[in-house]
Protein backbone atom coordinates (compact mmCIF):
# COMPACT_ATOMS: atom_id res chain seq x y z
CA UNK A 1 0.00 0.00 0.00
CA UNK A 2 1.46 3.36 -1.04
CA UNK A 3 0.92 6.65 0.80
CA UNK A 4 -1.85 7.84 -1.53
CA UNK A 5 -3.79 4.66 -0.86
CA UNK A 6 -3.13 4.91 2.89
CA UNK A 7 -4.33 8.53 3.04
CA UNK A 8 -7.41 7.77 0.91
CA UNK A 9 -8.43 4.77 3.00
CA UNK A 10 -7.68 6.59 6.25
CA UNK A 11 -9.96 9.48 5.27
CA UNK A 12 -12.63 7.03 4.08
CA UNK A 13 -12.45 5.20 7.42
CA UNK A 14 -12.71 8.37 9.50
CA UNK A 15 -15.53 9.97 7.53
CA UNK A 16 -17.67 6.85 7.34
CA UNK A 17 -17.02 5.28 10.77
CA UNK A 18 -19.48 7.59 12.51
CA UNK A 19 -21.87 8.41 9.69
CA UNK A 20 -24.48 5.63 9.32
CA UNK A 21 -23.12 4.53 5.93
CA UNK A 22 -20.57 1.84 6.98
CA UNK A 23 -16.83 2.36 7.13
CA UNK A 24 -16.09 -1.34 6.53
CA UNK A 25 -18.16 -1.18 3.34
CA UNK A 26 -16.23 1.83 2.06
CA UNK A 27 -12.89 0.23 2.92
CA UNK A 28 -14.05 -2.68 0.77
CA UNK A 29 -15.65 -0.60 -2.02
CA UNK A 30 -13.04 2.13 -2.53
CA UNK A 31 -10.17 -0.29 -3.24
CA UNK A 32 -12.44 -2.37 -5.52
CA UNK A 33 -13.39 0.68 -7.59
CA UNK A 34 -9.81 1.99 -7.70
CA UNK A 35 -8.43 -1.41 -8.67
CA UNK A 36 -6.43 -1.78 -5.45
CA UNK A 37 -6.13 -4.91 -3.37
CA UNK A 38 -8.65 -5.39 -0.55
CA UNK A 39 -6.78 -4.16 2.57
CA UNK A 40 -8.58 -6.83 4.62
CA UNK A 41 -10.50 -6.95 7.88
CA UNK A 42 -7.29 -6.66 9.92
CA UNK A 43 -6.39 -3.31 8.30
CA UNK A 44 -9.91 -2.05 9.01
CA UNK A 45 -9.70 -3.00 12.68
CA UNK A 46 -6.25 -1.45 13.17
CA UNK A 47 -7.08 1.84 11.43
CA UNK A 48 -10.19 2.07 13.62
CA UNK A 49 -7.77 2.90 16.44
CA UNK A 50 -7.54 6.34 14.82
CA UNK A 51 -11.30 6.80 15.05
CA UNK A 52 -11.18 5.40 18.60
CA UNK A 53 -8.78 8.22 19.49
CA UNK A 54 -11.21 10.69 17.93
CA UNK A 55 -14.02 9.45 20.21
CA UNK A 56 -11.75 9.51 23.27
CA UNK A 57 -10.77 13.13 22.67
CA UNK A 58 -14.19 14.39 21.54
CA UNK A 59 -15.98 12.78 24.50
CA UNK A 60 -13.10 13.13 26.99
CA UNK A 61 -15.28 14.93 29.54
CA UNK A 62 -18.03 12.28 29.37
CA UNK A 63 -15.54 9.42 29.48
CA UNK A 64 -13.72 10.81 32.53
CA UNK A 65 -17.04 11.40 34.28
CA UNK A 66 -18.39 7.91 33.50
CA UNK A 67 -15.10 6.14 34.33
CA UNK A 68 -14.75 8.06 37.60
CA UNK A 69 -18.32 7.25 38.59
CA UNK A 70 -17.83 3.53 37.85
CA UNK A 71 -14.62 3.34 39.90
CA UNK A 72 -16.13 5.38 42.74
CA UNK A 73 -19.25 3.22 42.79
CA UNK A 74 -17.22 0.00 42.95
CA UNK A 75 -15.06 1.33 45.79
CA UNK A 76 -18.15 2.38 47.73
CA UNK A 77 -19.89 -0.92 47.10
CA UNK A 78 -22.71 0.91 45.27
CA UNK A 79 -21.84 0.39 41.56
CA UNK A 80 -25.16 1.69 40.21
CA UNK A 81 -25.52 4.68 42.49
CA UNK A 82 -25.33 7.47 39.86
CA UNK A 83 -26.54 8.01 36.28
CA UNK A 84 -22.92 8.11 35.09
CA UNK A 85 -21.99 4.80 36.74
CA UNK A 86 -25.13 3.15 35.36
CA UNK A 87 -24.20 4.37 31.88
CA UNK A 88 -20.73 2.88 32.26
CA UNK A 89 -22.04 -0.54 33.22
CA UNK A 90 -24.65 -0.38 30.44
CA UNK A 91 -21.88 0.26 27.92
CA UNK A 92 -20.05 -2.79 29.30
CA UNK A 93 -23.19 -4.93 29.06
CA UNK A 94 -23.96 -3.64 25.56
CA UNK A 95 -20.48 -4.64 24.40
CA UNK A 96 -20.88 -8.33 25.27
CA UNK A 97 -22.93 -9.34 22.17
CA UNK A 98 -20.41 -8.03 19.61
CA UNK A 99 -17.55 -9.75 21.45
CA UNK A 100 -19.42 -13.09 21.52
CA UNK A 101 -20.52 -12.94 17.87
CA UNK A 102 -17.17 -11.52 16.75
CA UNK A 103 -15.31 -14.51 18.19
CA UNK A 104 -17.92 -17.04 17.04
CA UNK A 105 -17.95 -15.85 13.42
CA UNK A 106 -14.38 -14.56 13.14
CA UNK A 107 -13.48 -16.59 10.04
CA UNK A 108 -16.65 -15.65 8.15
CA UNK A 109 -16.21 -11.96 8.99
CA UNK A 110 -12.70 -11.97 7.52
CA UNK A 111 -13.64 -13.93 4.38
CA UNK A 112 -17.16 -14.69 3.14
CA UNK A 113 -18.86 -11.61 4.57
CA UNK A 114 -16.44 -9.31 2.71
CA UNK A 115 -18.14 -10.25 -0.57
CA UNK A 116 -19.65 -7.20 -2.27
CA UNK A 117 -22.92 -9.14 -2.47
CA UNK A 118 -23.08 -9.09 1.33
CA UNK A 119 -21.98 -5.44 1.44
CA UNK A 120 -24.64 -4.27 -1.03
CA UNK A 121 -27.38 -6.31 0.69
CA UNK A 122 -26.46 -4.88 4.10
CA UNK A 123 -26.40 -1.32 2.74
CA UNK A 124 -29.88 -1.66 1.26
CA UNK A 125 -31.54 -3.67 4.03
CA UNK A 126 -30.39 -1.39 6.85
CA UNK A 127 -31.51 1.64 4.86
CA UNK A 128 -35.02 0.17 4.72
CA UNK A 129 -34.97 -0.61 8.46
CA UNK A 130 -33.78 2.94 9.14
CA UNK A 131 -36.76 4.25 7.13
CA UNK A 132 -39.08 2.39 9.53
CA UNK A 133 -37.14 3.73 12.54
CA UNK A 134 -37.46 7.30 11.27
CA UNK A 135 -41.20 6.81 10.76
CA UNK A 136 -41.43 5.55 14.35
CA UNK A 137 -39.54 8.63 15.55
CA UNK A 138 -41.78 10.95 13.53
CA UNK A 139 -44.91 9.33 15.01
CA UNK A 140 -43.53 9.75 18.53
CA UNK A 141 -42.81 13.43 17.90
CA UNK A 142 -46.26 13.94 16.41
CA UNK A 143 -47.79 12.45 19.55
CA UNK A 144 -45.88 15.01 21.61
CA UNK A 145 -43.57 12.49 23.27
CA UNK A 146 -39.95 13.60 23.56
CA UNK A 147 -37.04 11.24 23.06
CA UNK A 148 -35.01 9.78 25.93
CA UNK A 149 -31.82 11.46 27.13
CA UNK A 150 -28.66 9.50 28.01
CA UNK A 151 -29.56 9.31 31.72
CA UNK A 152 -32.97 7.82 30.84
CA UNK A 153 -31.58 4.84 28.92
CA UNK A 154 -32.68 1.57 30.51
CA UNK A 155 -30.91 -1.78 30.75
CA UNK A 156 -33.27 -3.15 28.12
CA UNK A 157 -32.33 -0.27 25.81
CA UNK A 158 -28.61 -0.91 26.32
CA UNK A 159 -28.88 -4.67 25.68
CA UNK A 160 -31.00 -4.24 22.54
CA UNK A 161 -28.66 -1.56 21.15
CA UNK A 162 -25.72 -3.84 22.03
CA UNK A 163 -27.32 -6.73 20.14
CA UNK A 164 -27.83 -4.42 17.18
CA UNK A 165 -24.16 -3.42 17.34
CA UNK A 166 -23.22 -7.06 16.68
CA UNK A 167 -24.75 -6.67 13.20
CA UNK A 168 -21.94 -4.21 12.46
CA UNK A 169 -19.69 -7.26 12.06
CA UNK A 170 -21.25 -7.58 8.59
CA UNK A 171 -19.51 -5.09 6.26
CA UNK A 172 -22.08 -2.65 4.91
CA UNK A 173 -24.32 -2.63 7.97
CA UNK A 174 -22.51 0.23 9.82
CA UNK A 175 -21.82 0.26 13.55
CA UNK A 176 -23.30 3.72 14.00
CA UNK A 177 -26.11 2.89 11.60
CA UNK A 178 -27.38 -0.20 13.42
CA UNK A 179 -26.97 1.31 16.90
CA UNK A 180 -28.61 4.63 15.98
CA UNK A 181 -31.45 2.69 14.34
CA UNK A 182 -31.93 0.56 17.46
CA UNK A 183 -31.82 3.71 19.59
CA UNK A 184 -34.59 5.32 17.54
CA UNK A 185 -36.75 2.22 17.93
CA UNK A 186 -36.13 2.43 21.70
CA UNK A 187 -37.36 6.06 21.69
CA UNK A 188 -34.00 7.78 22.14
CA UNK A 189 -33.79 11.09 20.32
CA UNK A 190 -31.44 11.19 17.32
CA UNK A 191 -28.59 13.03 19.04
CA UNK A 192 -28.75 10.76 22.11
CA UNK A 193 -28.79 7.68 19.85
CA UNK A 194 -25.63 8.90 18.12
CA UNK A 195 -23.91 9.89 21.37
CA UNK A 196 -24.62 6.53 23.04
CA UNK A 197 -23.58 4.77 19.82
CA UNK A 198 -20.17 6.47 19.88
CA UNK A 199 -19.59 5.71 23.58
CA UNK A 200 -20.71 2.10 23.09
CA UNK A 201 -18.16 1.67 20.29
CA UNK A 202 -15.16 2.35 22.55
CA UNK A 203 -14.59 -1.10 24.16
CA UNK A 204 -15.21 -3.17 21.03
CA UNK A 205 -13.19 -0.97 18.67
CA UNK A 206 -10.28 -0.92 21.13
CA UNK A 207 -10.42 -4.70 21.59
CA UNK A 208 -10.63 -5.43 17.85
CA UNK A 209 -7.84 -3.00 17.01
CA UNK A 210 -5.53 -4.28 19.75
CA UNK A 211 -6.18 -7.91 18.78
CA UNK A 212 -5.49 -7.34 15.08
CA UNK A 213 -2.44 -5.22 15.89
CA UNK A 214 -1.05 -8.09 17.97
CA UNK A 215 -2.06 -10.74 15.43
CA UNK A 216 -0.54 -8.98 12.40
CA UNK A 217 2.42 -7.29 14.11
CA UNK A 218 4.97 -9.37 12.19
CA UNK A 219 3.42 -8.33 8.85
CA UNK A 220 3.10 -4.67 9.83
CA UNK A 221 6.69 -4.44 10.99
CA UNK A 222 8.09 -6.49 8.10
CA UNK A 223 9.01 -3.30 6.22
CA UNK A 224 9.16 0.41 6.96
CA UNK A 225 6.65 0.99 4.15
CA UNK A 226 4.08 -1.18 5.93
CA UNK A 227 4.51 0.67 9.23
CA UNK A 228 4.36 4.08 7.57
CA UNK A 229 1.23 3.18 5.58
CA UNK A 230 -0.63 1.94 8.69
CA UNK A 231 0.48 4.97 10.72
CA UNK A 232 -0.52 7.45 8.00
CA UNK A 233 -3.93 5.81 7.48
CA UNK A 234 -4.57 5.83 11.24
CA UNK A 235 -3.67 9.53 11.60
CA UNK A 236 -5.94 10.54 8.73
CA UNK A 237 -8.71 8.33 10.15
CA UNK A 238 -8.37 10.23 13.45
CA UNK A 239 -8.58 13.69 11.83
CA UNK A 240 -11.51 12.90 9.54
CA UNK A 241 -13.22 10.89 12.29
CA UNK A 242 -13.11 13.79 14.75
CA UNK A 243 -14.65 16.12 12.17
CA UNK A 244 -17.26 13.48 11.33
CA UNK A 245 -18.40 13.19 14.98
CA UNK A 246 -18.80 16.95 15.30
CA UNK A 247 -20.75 17.14 12.05
CA UNK A 248 -23.14 14.27 12.79
CA UNK A 249 -24.07 15.37 16.32
CA UNK A 250 -24.78 18.88 15.05
CA UNK A 251 -26.66 17.61 11.99
CA UNK A 252 -28.96 15.25 13.91
CA UNK A 253 -30.12 18.05 16.20
CA UNK A 254 -32.06 19.50 13.28
CA UNK A 255 -32.35 16.78 10.64
CA UNK A 256 -33.39 13.17 10.19
CA UNK A 257 -31.14 10.45 8.77
CA UNK A 258 -32.91 10.72 5.40
CA UNK A 259 -29.82 11.79 3.44
CA UNK A 260 -27.90 8.76 4.74
CA UNK A 261 -30.78 6.44 3.87
CA UNK A 262 -30.76 7.75 0.29
CA UNK A 263 -26.98 7.40 0.05
CA UNK A 264 -27.07 3.79 1.29
CA UNK A 265 -29.78 2.84 -1.20
CA UNK A 266 -27.98 4.49 -4.13
CA UNK A 267 -24.63 2.94 -3.21
CA UNK A 268 -26.09 -0.53 -2.61
CA UNK A 269 -28.00 -0.57 -5.91
CA UNK A 270 -24.99 0.86 -7.78
CA UNK A 271 -22.80 -1.96 -6.46
CA UNK A 272 -25.27 -4.59 -7.69
CA UNK A 273 -25.42 -2.92 -11.11
CA UNK A 274 -21.62 -2.70 -11.40
CA UNK A 275 -21.22 -6.35 -10.35
CA UNK A 276 -23.89 -7.45 -12.86
CA UNK A 277 -22.17 -5.42 -15.60
CA UNK A 278 -18.83 -7.02 -14.79
CA UNK A 279 -17.29 -3.72 -13.68
CA UNK A 280 -16.58 -5.02 -10.18
CA UNK A 281 -15.62 -8.43 -8.87
CA UNK A 282 -17.76 -9.36 -5.85
CA UNK A 283 -14.93 -11.27 -4.12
Amino acid sequence: MNLIQAITLGIAQGLTEFLPISSSAHLRIVPAIMGWEDPGAAFTAIVQIGTLAAVLIYFAKDIVSISGAVISGVLKGRPLETDESRTGWMIAAGTIPIVVFGLAFKDQIETVLRSLYWVSAALILLALVLVVAEKHTANRARDGRRGKAIKEITWTDAIIIGLAQALALIPGSSRSGVTITAGLFRNLDRETSARFSFLLSLPSVFAAGAYQLYKTWDVITATNDNMIAIAVATVFAFISGYLSIAFLLSYLKRHSTGVFIAYRLILGVSLIVMIAAGKLSPV
